[in-house]
């Protein structure tokens, strides 16, 4: 009988539920609270048209780091799109690069008059890089975008449609990931990016909470702009709180969509995965603050969207240990331990099986959420750390 059990055991029961509990709610409960609150609901907001001569004028923000292979295509998608191409201008930061890219934008910058090249001696790091192109644009939107991603003919007035609307501070594009391979894991990184793109759109239609843009391309409102620190590795949600924080509205519009290679390379994901979980615990300590904001929405996404999520790996520990003292008062929580014991495992088991060039999808995707926790982990600990500088090796393109 339970009744008869030691207070260890309730207390060992309650730490594994507990943990159950928060790990289905960042997962599966947050995103069906915001789904039903958000059904058959649009994203209402006073929009530009095309056509009109209001149109703002738009900066562009390269920060570039050996691009060679794509930085003229990246370019020329820019000044293809419908926005007005005397309302466009274009501002490259080379972050030192030792390859072609300079060169390859030097014969740019003779078919394009609009488009501005800064080669920087020094590297320093992409917030940096973005600090000081933003300093010398004129843009009343600034978009900040990556070289490897490609803009559609309508995306940049997509992106600045929303801006009509005083209280719109920050629109973010969806990203259509391309060169998919079932040999590693692009198809469980695009099944990721594409659930969040969904819980962004939520909170867009909701609160206009969105909790960060993807940050391969969006648009911010110029005056809204706060410079990155010098040592913080994800420069767009930094921008994204910053925007939130002086009470403006963050959206995601699905119309908006640009193109980019998703990672593939299991191993070149998770250390940028590392990085990226580093600096989600620097921004977690930089607006704390919010966690407990008077906004409407605003606290309940930051903390079951992004704080909850970031310390999920705690927490699967916890359910782990819990069990395993469980697993000796009954045979339920034994099996439990068991069937938990076979979920570690099978990224083992997957990871053999790709050796033989045997692809298991389903295995896979436990490969790919256990890996994702691991950085998570990693990240919080280097995030204790101090961190000087926010360079960083970027993730190889057209990964096979």
């Amino acid at each position: 009988m339970e009744a008869s059990y030691p207070l260890v055991y309730w207390i060992f029961k309650s730490l594994f539920w507990v943990s159950v509990l928060v790990v289905l709610y960042s997962y599966l409960i947050f995103p069906l609270i915001l789904f039903l609150l958000s059904h058959r609901k649009k994203l209402q907001s006073k929009s530009y048209e095309l056509d009109s001569k209001d149109l703002p004028k738009v900066s562009l923000l390269i920060a570039a780091y050996n691009e060679q292979d794509v930085i003229e295509q990246k370019v020329r998608s820019i000044f293809n799109t419908t926005y007005p191409t005397e309302k466009i201008e274009v501002l490259i930061g080379s972050d030192n690069s030792d390859d072609n890219t300079n060169s390859i934008v030097d014969k740019l910058c003779q078919e394009y008059p609009s488009l501005k090249f800064f080669p920087f001696k020094n590297r320093r790091g992409k917030g940096n890089v973005i600090n000081d192109l933003f300093e010398s644009s004129a843009g009343q939107v600034v978009v900040f975008t990556d070289a490897n991603v490609m803009l559609e003919e309508n995306t940049l007035f997509e992106l600045v449609r929303y801006f009509n609307d005083p209280k719109t501070g920050l629109v973010d594009t969806r990203m259509v990931n391309t060169n998919m391979h079932h040999s590693g894991i692009s198809f469980q990184e695009r099944f990721y990016i594409s659930r969040e793109v969904y819980i962004k759109q939520y909170e867009s239609i909701l609160w206009g909470t969105m909790m960060g843009p993807f940050g391969g391309c969006f648009a911010i409102r110029r005056e809204l702009f706060r410079p990155v620190p010098k040592n913080f590795l994800v420069d767009d949600f930094y921008l994204n709180m910053k925007v939130l924080e002086q009470g403006y509205k963050c959206i995601n519009n699905l119309h908006a969509t640009v193109n980019e290679d998703v990672s593939n390379n299991l191993k070149d994901e998770f250390r940028r995965k590392i990085r990226i979980s580093t600096g989600n615990f620097q921004n977690l300590s930089e607006f704390s603050h919010l966690l407990w904001y008077k906004t409407k929405g605003l606290s309940f996404c930051f903390i079951s969207h992004k704080a909850i999520r970031w310390i999920i790996p705690f927490f699967l520990v916890i359910a782990f240990l819990s069990n395993l003292m469980l697993s000796g008062y009954s045979k339920f929580y034994f099996y439990v331990f068991l069937m938990h014991c076979v979920l570690l495992l099978l990224p083992l088991l997957e990871i053999l099986l790709r050796k033989v060039n045997v692809h298991a999808g389903i295995l896979r995707y436990i490969t790919h959420f256990y890996s994702m926790n691991l950085a998570l982990l990693l990240g919080f600990f280097k995030s204790l750390k101090n961190i000087e500088s926010n360079v960083w090796k970027p993730t190889q393109r057209n990964q096979v």
